[in-house]
Parts: structure tokens; C-alpha cells; sequence
């Protein structure tokens, strides 16, 4: 049995067989007052909290000048001489990875996590946002850095720029972990997308209460996970809402969106040529029933050529497992990565 599985047999003892409530599609949470504490936050993330100090990379986009935002942590101890690249999702920006950061560290990954343009402490330009560029304005940090490859960890819609940056940039990656993504299958064809100028509008009516709910999917299958790092994060996206420079961000998340919409990754999958894990909690329920989500995983590691495709999905564990159960996330992760330290000597 491989190590990363040994691991996960241990890991789901501790956390023992829990199944995930029926709760999707309504708002899982307890209502709660807006709170009036939270004052206007910068766009670029100055009031987030990040663990570690962040560098900055003057690049261009579209013949615009912008800096892509990124940390770099050093192992603790000896190094393995291997770099994992952490990909945020949706909704966050890098400060969300610290459990995983430290998991990572402590074992002698170097660690690099990017901001992407758009979001966290990176620009935000007005321009249109392709996976295809967010990948290589990802790259250009690896050249910056001197770094020839990484281990590719991507989590939410990270999980649809890991897929993407492993088939434009096959050389730089050695490992791939996309883990709780969405993007699992390719919806322009059950709907149009909507215009840019409807989903402008709806997301300038962002408030306290709306982003709570969103927030909450992440817990449908069990409001108790729900703790104060959902609710700091909900916090921080409610303060843009309050800042004078809120109309150009919300016009750069309606642009991300049409991102997510036309720009499918799905057909990426039988591309990859690297080990690959199809990673995370098992009742995720942004797709409608956990089960569509466990079925189209599999899917995902089964189109992966070759036998590289593998699934590791752990029960009772949501959209942001670490956030939930960290000591549960990281060994079996961690195990996977370390696999590929043996493979390349």
C-alpha cells in the first residue's frame, strides 16, 4: 500500500466515519446581526493576515503595469531541496494556506504561494483574466525565483489553474494535487453566460450577509465546522464591500467569473504526465449531491494517462478541509508530496 494511503487509514481514525448532513442548497448557518466593528479594507488585502512576509514581481498584463504578490517560505531544518506551490482559491488569497504552509515546512519543503492577479495583495487590473495567463504570470515568479520545478498543490478554482499551468508548463511539474476543485465539468452548455454588466451589478450589492451565506456552502455538510477563521475570512470580504475602490474590484470578480465559465479545464485532464491526486473533503456540495462530486473526481483521476491518476477523498470533511481538520488534511498531502521525493532519485 502507498505510504500517502497508509497515512490516510490513520488520518480518517482520528476523525472516525462521519457523513454529511443533508443541508445543501439553503443557508446552513444560524442567522447573526451585521457586524458594525468592521471598517473599510483595503483591496489589496493590506488588513489580511498572512503568515509570512510577502515579495512582489513587477510583471505586465496586458500592457499593463502590475506586481504579482507571492510568499516564500523556507523549511524548518533540512531542506529536501523540493518546492510545493500553493494555489488559492475563489474566494481567498494566499493568508488561507498557514496550516498547510506549516505542514509543508516542517518536513523540508521550500513553499511558494502566490497571490494571483486579481486577488490578495496582488493588482487588480481591469483586463480580461484567462487561466491560460494567470499560469504564466505563475511561472514568471518560478523564473524570478530560479526555481526549474514544483510539486503543484491547487485547491477550489486553484485546482482548475494547477490543471492548467501543469499542461502549458509540463517541464516545471512533478506532482500535481488538485484538491477540492471546482470546474469538474464543463457547464456552458446547461446555461449562457451571464453579461458581464448583470453579474456587475449583483456583485456590487455584496454585503455582509450575502457573503456569510456564500461562504457557508463550504460547510453545508456540517454547519458545526463552520469557527472563527470562516468567519474572519467573511469578515475580510465584507470590509472591501465598504471601501471606495469596492466598484473596481467588483468589476474584476465579474470578469474572474466569466473566467471560470468559458474557460473549462476539464479537457486538460488527459494531458497530465505527472502523478496526480484527486485530493480532499468528500462531501463537498458545491456541485449539488456529494456524490456528483465523489463521481466526477473519479472521473478526473481516471482520465489522468498512464495510471497517474489517483483519489484520496476524506469523509465527513467539506470544501476547505484544512480549515476544518488540518490534523486530518496535511499527513496524508504531506505523504503524496513526499512520495515524489523518492521517485526523483
Amino acid at each position: 500500500m502507498p505510504l500517502f494511503l497508509r497515512v490516510l487509514c490513520l488520518s480518517l481514525l482520528l476523525l472516525g466515519a462521519a457523513t454529511a448532513a443533508d443541508a445543501q442548497g439553503r443557508n446552513i448557518l444560524p442567522p447573526v446581526p451585521t457586524p458594525t466593528d468592521v471598517k473599510p479594507g483595503s483591496i489589496t488585502c493590506d488588513e489580511c493576515p498572512y503568515p509570512y512576509p510577502s515579495k512582489y514581481l513587477d510583471i505586465s498584463v496586458y500592457s499593463q503595469d502590475v506586481r504579482i504578490s507571492y510568499m516564500d517560505v523556507a523549511p524548518l531544518g533540512r531542506a529536501n531541496g523540493h518546492t510545493v506551490m500553493l494555489l488559492h482559491g475563489n474566494n481567498f488569497g494566499g493568508f488561507y494556506f498557514k496550516a498547510i504552509i506549516d505542514g509543508l515546512i516542517a518536513v523540508g519543503f521550500r513553499v511558494i504561494v502566490p497571490d494571483q492577479i486579481g486577488y490578495g495583495k496582488s493588482s487588480k487590473p481591469i483586463a480580461p483574466y484567462t487561466f491560460n495567463s494567470q499560469s504564466r504570470n505563475t511561472w514568471l515568479i518560478l523564473q524570478a525565483e530560479q526555481v526549474d520545478k514544483v510539486m503543484l498543490v491547487g485547491h477550489s478554482m486553484g485546482g482548475m489553474l494547477a490543471t492548467r499551468f501543469t499542461t502549458q508548463y509540463p517541464r516545471s511539474v512533478e506532482r500535481l494535487v488538485v484538491y477540492n476543485p471546482i470546474g469538474l465539468s464543463d457547464g456552458r452548455y446547461s446555461r449562457p453566460m451571464p453579461p458581464i454588466d448583470d453579474v456587475y451589478e449583483r456583485i456590487l450589492k455584496t454585503d455582509y450577509q450575502s457573503t456569510r451565506a456564500s461562504l457557508s456552502r463550504y460547510v453545508g455538510h456540517d454547519p458545526q465546522a463552520w469557527n472563527d477563521e470562516f468567519e474572519t475570512y467573511t469578515r475580510i470580504r465584507y470590509s472591501w464591500t465598504l471601501s471606495a475602490d469596492w466598484p473596481r474590484l467588483a468589476m474584476v470578480q465579474a470578469l474572474i467569473s466569466q473566467m471560470l465559465y468559458a474557460d473549462p479545464v476539464v479537457y486538460d485532464w488527459a494531458h497530465i504526465h505527472v502523478p496526480t491526486l484527486a485530493f480532499g473533503g468528500a462531501e463537498d456540495l458545491l456541485l449539488g449531491p456529494a456524490t456528483t462530486f465523489q463521481e466526477r473526481m473519479n472521473v478526473l483521476a481516471s482520465t489522468v494517462p498512464n495510471g497517474n491518476g489517483h483519489v484520496l477523498l476524506l469523509p465527513g470533511l467539506g470544501h476547505v478541509p484544512h480549515l476544518e481538520a488540518p490534523e486530518t488534511v496535511i499527513p496524508p498531502l504531506v505523504a503524496f508530496l513526499e512520495e515524489g521525493l523518492d521517485a526523483s532519485q
